[in-house]
């Protein structure tokens, strides 16, 4: 079961709600006109409407979701809300066009045998657009790198940044070069770039609490996305990791024995071992879990094996 939510009020009548690494970190606009940025994962859409409605918004009554991209963490309450509500929904251009064309594998989602479910985007976002949050008006910017159609939203009057996965405090969101693209890193770079220009006072990040030293997050993931560039290896393992222990996340939990055959039925193991590891599929997997053990990450019950991460 998914531990409590948190909550903060950023802005009057505007609250970050803190999830964990299965759902992104979600936020809620409360008034007569209720908006949305970001909706979690799918499979705690329960979890999600009891943190909107408990903070008086009725998901009949929202009026437009704001997606800062399309994994399936932080669109997964989008079709049933509006579903209930006819809410609009604004992406990216880019990620409208992968909802449009039903492109499941820009998305992550085929990609990573991820539960997600399609829906109607109705706006389309450039960088530079400025959004209505309630009063609050941010300036969209597109952040490509971790996601394609990724952008971050900034209220200047605050030095509010609303992060997603383009910037955390001690981390960052895996890169999929094989969906992104050889040039991802340079564009995560560039997009660190456009996030160091900014006046922010606190950011909101996509997964993580919120935090204050800016600069110190983005240096942290210069050196990260630098190092890559300088060892790919690098790139695969943080990958196999993150993403192991976001599959385990998804099915709560797994019998041991049939977890290396499951990773072999999909596209992204197969085809992450081989771009960084030569193919070695059991031996690399048998490395990566002993050190998500090890760490923690991941824990034993009986036959089975689970992640500690939040979800």
């Amino acid at each position: 079961m998914e531990s409590e939510t948190q909550v903060i009020e950023i802005m009057k009548d505007l609250f970050f709600v803190e999830r964990g690494y299965l759902n992104g970190n979600h936020f809620v606009y409360r008034g007569t006109k209720p908006v949305l940025i970001d909706t979690g994962y799918v499979r705690d859409f329960e979890r999600t409407a009891q943190a909107i409605t408990g903070l008086g918004v009725d998901l009949s009554s929202v009026r437009l979701i704001i997606n800062t991209h399309t994994h399936c963490d932080h669109i997964g309450g989008n079709s049933s809300i509006q579903e209930r509500s006819n809410c609009d929904i604004a992406l990216h251009r880019v990620g409208k066009y992968f909802i449009d064309t039903r492109d499941d594998w820009s998305t992550w989602w085929r990609y990573y045998s991820q539960e997600a479910d399609f829906f109607k985007c109705t706006v389309a976002l450039e960088d530079g657009d400025m959004v209505a949050v309630g009063p609050y008006e941010f300036r969209v910017i597109y952040t490509p790198g971790h996601a394609a159609d990724g952008i971050v939203l900034y209220h200047s009057g605050s030095g509010v940044l609303i992060s997603s996965d383009a910037l955390w405090e001690d981390d960052m969101a895996a890169m999929t070069l094989r969906v992104e693209g050889s040039r991802a890193l340079f564009f995560h770079l560039e997009s660190l770039d456009k996030l160091a220009a900014l006046e922010i006072t606190t950011v909101y990040p996509g997964h993580g609490k919120p935090f204050t030293d800016v600069k110190k997050a983005i240096s942290s993931a210069r050196r990260r996305v630098k190092g890559f560039l300088e060892n790919r290896e690098k790139i695969g393992e943080d990958q196999l990791k993150k993403i192991m222990v976001y599959t385990l996340l998804t099915h709560g939990s797994v019998d041991e024995a049939l977890f290396f055959e499951q990773l072999m039925g999909t596209f992204w193991f197969r085809e992450t071992v081989d771009m960084y590891f030569s193919g070695e599929y059991e031996a690399k997997y048998d490395e990566v879990m002993k050190g998500l053990l090890n760490r923690d990450l991941v824990r034993r019950r009986g036959d089975h094996v689970y992640s500690s991460v939040k979800p």
